[in-house]
C-alpha cells in the first residue's frame, strides 16, 4: 500500500457511524484496527483516518461542528457524476456544486466544488 505524504486523521464520535457515512460517500476502507476502532479509508488519491475519541490527540474540548476554521479538500476524476452520486442518495449539501475562480499568480484557474459535513460536522470539499 502506498501512502500520501499528508493524511488527516480526524476524531469522531462514533466509529461506526463515521465509517458507515465515509463508505456511503464512496471511501473504502483500505484496513482497519477495531480494537482501537480506528479506520483508513481512500477515494481515489485521497486518503484519510478516522479513529474514536480517545483522548490521545485532544488539545482541547471536542464540541459539535468539529474541524472549525479548516476543510478538507480532496480531487475527484469526474465531479459532475459524483456530486450527482451523492445527490441521489440524498447526502446533504453544505454548499451546492459552483464553479469558482481562483488566480494564482498570473493564471485564473477554474475549480468546480461542493462541501458536504461528515457526522461530526467536519467540512468536505470536494473539486475537479
Amino acid at each position: 500500500m502506498e501512502f500520501n505524504s499528508l493524511i488527516p486523521e480526524l476524531s469522531v464520535t462514533d466509529i461506526n457511524t463515521s465509517k458507515k457515512f465515509y463508505t456511503s460517500i464512496g471511501f473504502i476502507v483500505k484496513y482497519e484496527r477495531i480494537e482501537d476502532k480506528f479506520c483508513f479509508l481512500e477515494l481515489e488519491d485521497n486518503q484519510i483516518m478516522i479513529e474514536q475519541i480517545n483522548d490521545n490527540w485532544n488539545t482541547g474540548v471536542l464540541e459539535y461542528p468539529f474541524g472549525r476554521g479548516i476543510n478538507i479538500s480532496m480531487s475527484i476524476k469526474d465531479i459532475d457524476e459524483y456530486y450527482e452520486n451523492l445527490v441521489n442518495k440524498k447526502i446533504n449539501m453544505f454548499k451546492k456544486l459552483e464553479i469558482h475562480k481562483y488566480k494564482v499568480d498570473n493564471i485564473i484557474y477554474e475549480d468546480k466544488e461542493f462541501l458536504i459535513q461528515d457526522p461530526d460536522g467536519y467540512l468536505l470539499r470536494f473539486n475537479n
